[in-house]
């Protein structure tokens, strides 16, 4: 039985409690409304990484090179705070 209180994984441990509890895996899915191929993989990130694996990870890439230096980036925001102040 898997327990916690994070929101955004609540749902894939729900889904792995029920299939324990039921112990019907076919049985559990149709009930949460998830194929048999996700709960296989939600099942297989539980036995190599443990419950913090369910979190969803990003598998975009960063794009470093339309980033600007945290300098520019204070300078240009605090531009825009101080225009849109004075439009208020």
């Amino acid at each position: 039985m898997l327990y916690t209180s994070n929101p955004i994984i609540k749902h894939k441990a729900g889904l792995l409690n029920l299939a324990e509890e039921l112990s019907n895996v076919s049985r559990a899915c149709k009930v949460m409304g998830v194929s048999r191929d996700t709960f296989y993989r939600y099942q297989e990130l539980v036995e190599t990484g443990g419950i913090d694996a369910l979190i969803n990870q990003s598998r975009k890439t960063p794009n470093l090179k339309n980033r600007v230096d945290a300098e520019t980036e204070h300078a240009v925001m605090g531009f825009g705070e101080q225009r849109n102040s004075k439009h208020r």
